[in-house]
């Protein structure tokens, strides 16, 4: 991962810590640096770290944005040709990466509020993994998803109408 795509992620990941439902903005984030770090960092400079223009930071700022977001300083420079981030045994770790993964995709999907909303939902949940694997039995199970989204969400249009069975549709066809 890049060093801008990092940045992007955490100011996601910290704009849902502090209840905005959104990323925060790169002057928030100047302003909450300031305001909490008691050290400056312009906008502009952020700016071009995030667009990819600046690729590297100076130590002074990574170490500022690290102790910020709560990161290690190391974090905050280009992954290595051919790292794996996945390769990590501390379970909590994974779960991390896994939030921060789902918000990454939230934040790619943002055209479509509905897809940004879950995915941000199953990043905040406790144990995300699971709320993954118990949708992924849901799916492949015949007809629950179907079945549930009628239940959960009836004024909502599904994006898939449901299914009917051979005899549910010939009733249907019959009552004409």
């Amino acid at each position: 991962m890049k060093l801008c795509d990092k940045i992007r992620y955490l100011r996601e990941v910290e704009g849902q810590l502090r209840g905005l439902g959104r990323a925060m903005t790169q002057g928030e984030l100047v302003k909450a640096i300031q305001a909490e770090m008691k050290q400056p960092l312009s906008q502009s400079y952020l700016s071009q770290i995030e667009s990819g223009s600046r690729p590297h930071l100076t130590n002074t700022s990574r170490l500022l944005l690290a102790k910020f977001f709560k990161v290690h300083p190391g974090y905050l420079v280009d992954d290595p040709e051919g790292y794996n981030a996945e390769l990590m045994s501390d379970a909590r770790g994974l779960e991390d990466k896994l939030d921060v993964w789902l918000v990454g995709g939230a934040e790619r999907f943002r055209k479509d509020p509905e897809l940004r909303r879950a995915l941000i939902a199953i990043s905040k949940h406790e144990d995300s993994r699971a709320g993954l694997l118990l949708l992924e039995s849901v799916l492949e199970t015949p007809q629950l998803a179907e079945r549930l989204m009628e239940l959960l969400r009836p004024t909502r249009e599904t994006p898939h109408p449901p299914k009917l069975s051979g005899t549910a549709s010939r009733k249907k066809g019959a009552s004409r």
